[in-house]
Formats: structure tokens, sequence, C-alpha cells
């Protein structure tokens, strides 16, 4: 059971094209700046030992998710593309 007022719904959005170099954490840092993230996931290739180069950010606030959505984003010299997760994966 959840503590009260504490919510556990998450308000996601799917991450393309994310660099071969960024790492987990440097991608939730970007993030942050529309609102608290409460989750980063950041999917590796076992055989390569790189990430495969999409990912979801969990955002505590449907606001902080559409702020993320709103805005183009340019992210290590990669224009990231960022879409709103319709489906609970």
């Amino acid at each position: 059971m959840a503590a009260r007022g504490v919510s556990r719904r998450v308000f996601e959005v799917f991450v393309r094209r994310i660099p071969w170099n960024v790492e987990e954490s440097e991608l939730r840092e970007y993030f942050t700046q529309f609102g608290p993230v409460k989750k980063c996931i950041l999917p590796f290739n076992s055989e390569t030992g790189f990430h495969k180069g999409f990912g979801w950010i969990g955002f505590a606030t449907e606001e902080s998710r559409n702020n993320a959505l709103l805005k183009d984003h340019m992210f290590e010299g990669s224009q990231l593309e960022v879409k709103r997760q319709e489906k609970t994966r």
C-alpha cells in the first residue's frame, strides 16, 4: 500500500536516437530540467556492451512530461526523438 500523499504513478516518455556515449545518469540529469525524474531506463546490448540507443524517462508529474514533450532536444550533438509513452511496458 502506498503511503498517504505519495503517488506511484509515473508519466513516461520514450526517447530514441540517444548517442552511444551517453550514460543513464547523464540522460536523467538532462531531463530533470523539466521536473522530477522518477526513473530512467537505458537498456544495454549484452553483445556490444553499449546501450541500444533508446530508453524511457519516467516523470513524477504529468506537467513535467508535457514540458519535455514541448521541446526539441539536442543532446551531445544528436537530435533526440522524444515521444509520449502510451502503453505500460
